[in-house]
């Protein structure tokens, strides 16, 4: 199959969809890959890596879309984009699609396109690539906030965040026991912190306190726990774990302003709505903004900010699915590969998500039906 490799054009988007790595184990097995030129510029691969291994360099954006029949890309779908999508093609990334705009939405359903997105494909509680950036966010956000209880920027608390003999660490309150949430507390134990993890899943709380030997305070998530887990945090992550869906705010203006001066929020959700009703999303190159006194990172593609890692690390679990499309056609996949078959939510001009389909009042078909047809 023809496979194409655009340039990322989302804000700050320095990841790439396949490493040289990558491409070359589609080379070998006889497919075609259209790479746009710089496309892993920002990750640090050069043109002349993806030519050694096989690929074709083209030079627009356009004629990445027009020549490939499945497009690998890292950021949700634009306007410009899914005006470049034509009908039969696959499109393989991170959709997002519970927070992205209707015509968006609608009109890769009306191009009739296969749209699989990366957050979407797994079976049971396992998405392997959805996993994979959510352990590297959960690093980062310590990282983060770290970076801003410091005193290099005005407002910062100026808090070393492990302590010292005589002086108490920060404290880190993390909203979410999932995949970031873990991730989160790994990296603020390995700091030093002091760490307060809530989630209403006693299961999952139970798994954190056996994992990190009760070093993690644990606490059955409500309004009054959340409330005063606000107002005692330095650092408070957002990581409330809902898989493709927007959700809603679980922390109030009014718990906002009741918070430390200075005190960080790091909302990891923001790609769904986010976790804090104060939040809009930021960037890598204008991260935060202040509000009642308190920071606010709110960048909903974070592990760009360590874009060579993460790019090895989405070619690592998405190299196989893409293996298998390519080598195969999409009723095959349809039959035989239920992981691949989740993340698909639009397939022939239907959504075959129906929290997507009730959301964007579009059609709704469920993706067995092809299998079966």
């Amino acid at each position: 199959m023809r496979i194409g490799i655009p340039k990322e054009i989302f804000t700050d988007e320095k990841r790439v969809a396949l490493t040289p790595a990558g491409v070359q184990q589609l080379t070998e097995l006889g497919h075609v890959v259209y790479v746009e030129t710089t496309a892993g510029k920002a990750s640090k691969f050069c043109d002349d890596e993806y030519r050694k291994v096989g690929a074709e360099i083209v030079y627009t954006h356009e004629e990445v879309f027009q020549r490939s029949e499945i497009i690998c890309k890292i950021a949700p779908v634009n306007n410009e984009e899914a005006q470049l999508l034509e009908e039969g093609q696959i499109i393989f990334s991170f959709l997002h699609l519970g927070y992205s705009k209707d015509e968006i939405v609608k009109n890769l359903v009306v191009k009739k396109v296969t749209a699989i997105a990366y957050e979407f494909i797994g079976t049971g509680d396992n998405f392997p690539i959805l996993h994979l950036m959510s352990e590297i966010t959960g690093k980062l956000a310590i990282q983060i906030g770290e970076k801003y209880l410091g005193s290099d920027i005005e407002s910062g608390r100026g808090i070393l965040i492990g302590g010292f003999p005589g002086v108490s660490p920060a404290a880190v309150v993390i909203l979410g026991a999932g995949v970031v949430g873990f991730s989160a507390a790994k990296a603020a134990i390995g700091r030093g912190a002091q760490v307060i993890i809530l989630d209403k899943n006693i299961e999952k709380l139970r798994q954190i306190e056996n994992s990190f030997s009760g070093s993690v305070t644990t606490v059955a998530a409500n309004p009054s726990t959340i409330a005063r887990g606000v107002k005692f945090a330095d650092l408070i992550i957002g990581a409330v774990p809902i898989t493709g869906e927007k959700i809603s705010h679980i922390v109030s203006e009014e718990m906002i302003k009741t918070m430390k001066k200075g005190a960080v929020i790091v909302d990891v959700s923001i790609d769904q709505g986010g976790s804090f009703e104060t939040s809009r999303p930021t960037s890598i190159s204008n991260p935060i903004f202040i509000k009642h006194d308190v920071i606010h990172y709110c960048v909903p593609n974070m592990p760009s900010l360590v874009s060579r890692s993460s790019s090895y690390g989405i070619t690592n679990t998405t190299i196989e699915y893409i293996k298998n499309i390519a080598d195969h056609n999409l009723d095959y996949i349809l039959l035989k590969d239920s992981e691949i078959t989740n993340g698909i939510w639009a397939h022939k001009g239907f959504c075959t998500n129906q929290f997507l389909a009730e959301t964007y009042k579009i059609d709704y078909k469920k993706i067995r039906i092809f299998s079966t047809n």
